[in-house]
């Protein structure tokens, strides 16, 4: 069993999320609810590592687990040209 953090966004113009694992390069997916997201991830991630085992390729586990932080940033009204 391995255990992997997934990163979920909502789409706000298709609806549903879209997903990464940041530990996974390449590896995304998506779904039309949470729950289908997770499902898909979880997929996603099952054929991804059996690909990399496939062509003999390392499978990365996850030591450090992203962080999410959110930044103020204030951004002038008016751009510089």
């Amino acid at each position: 069993m391995r255990r992997y953090t997934v990163m979920l966004a909502p789409d706000h113009f298709e609806g549903g999320f879209s997903v990464i694992v940041p530990a996974l390069p390449g590896c995304v997916s998506q779904g039309d609810t949470l729950e289908d997201a997770l499902a898909n991830a979880r997929e996603a991630i099952t054929v991804h590592v059996l690909g990399l085992l496939h062509d003999g390729e390392p499978v990365p586990e996850e030591i450090d687990h992203p962080l999410l932080v959110p930044l103020d940033v204030e951004v002038p009204e008016h751009s510089v040209a």
